[in-house]
């Protein structure tokens, strides 16, 4: 069920979030927290790709984290302050209840006092950029509100600036998705390492397309890990880690489900490795509250990666 409100105040439409409950027969679910989605400027109309994208994304994400998502969108510029609101309930909000929010004119600066209304009492608030980023999240009007702030370098302009930028900005509850995209990456790697014959590692190669911010931040991770330089490559996906004779390659085609994990002298082994997408990014950013202190070593270790 979707509903509009247009012109409308925080009052009403908390009126309205109540008559609907009761019209739909709906229950009061257990939510275990409020998820404030700010698509950027360049998201225009509750119809735009990227809105109905990051909607649907947190849809999905809520079946495992029942939640309440709060859409904020900038409205018309102008003089006279005016908020326009859309309702979804039911089989149109997954496991929770989204309230998209336009706010134009002077009220779009006040964006955080709109917002406030509509947080559940007593659990935590989290708040996702998808697009563009403030370039410190924690100051953030609505990033003050969250205690874990998410971002995705992947959608930037320019990607790797993006991701080096999150360094500069960071502050303890900040990540990005493209760190979670790397998740299964870095497991595998980890364990491969793990098998003898265990002498230092060399040198590192990681490859891939130059638009992958998840590549960037994979080899801070391993430079920031690994006492051998790290190069970061332009070319097919493919992170080689070479250490004496050894050398564990894990490669997979950049448009392939597949991927494969080869060591010097021992057989290869296939892995089904998909891209992960935005939902399941998402949902596992959720699983965790607190400071991603590997992610923050990851962001330092950027500056020791040389680039090719």
């Amino acid at each position: 069920m979707i509903l509009e409100l247009p012109d409308t105040t925080t009052t009403a439409i908390n009126k309205r979030l109540d008559q609907v409950r009761e019209e739909v027969g709906a229950v009061t679910m257990g939510r275990v927290l409020t998820l404030i989605i700010v698509p950027g400027a360049a998201a225009e109309g509750t119809d735009s790709s990227l809105v109905a994208d990051s909607i649907a994304a947190a849809n999905t994400a809520s079946h495992e984290h029942p939640c309440r998502v709060i859409v904020v969108l900038d409205g018309e510029p102008g003089d006279t302050a005016r908020l326009d609101a859309q309702l979804r309930v039911a089989g149109d909000a997954g496991a929770g209840e989204v309230v998209v929010l336009r706010l134009s004119g002077p009220l779009a600066q006040h964006a955080d006092s709109v917002v406030v209304p509509f947080l559940l009492p007593d659990i935590p608030v989290v708040a996702w950029w998808p697009d563009h980023a403030p370039a410190r999240p924690a100051e953030d009007a609505l990033g003050r509100l969250a205690v874990r702030r998410l971002t995705d370098a992947t959608n930037s302009a320019d990607p790797l600036a993006a991701i080096r930028a999150r360094r500069i900005g960071y502050s303890p509850g900040d990540t990005d998705l493209a760190w979670s995209r790397i998740t299964y990456w870095r497991a595998l790697l980890a364990s491969a390492l793990d098998l003898p014959p265990h002498r230092p590692v060399t040198a590192v190669r990681v490859s891939g397309l130059a638009t992958e911010p998840a590549l960037d931040v994979l080899a801070g991770w391993l430079a920031s890990r690994l006492d051998a330089p790290v190069r970061r490559e332009i070319g097919a996906l493919r992170i080689e880690i070479t250490r004496g004779a050894e050398t564990i390659t894990l490669s997979r085609p950049q448009q392939g489900a597949v991927a494969t994990l080869s060591r010097t002298a021992r057989p290869d082994t296939l892995i089904s490795l998909p891209r992960r997408d935005v939902a399941e990014c998402l949902a596992e950013d959720l699983r965790r509250l607190d400071a991603d202190e590997i992610y923050c070593s990851a962001l330092e270790g950027l500056d020791r990666v040389e680039y090719r």
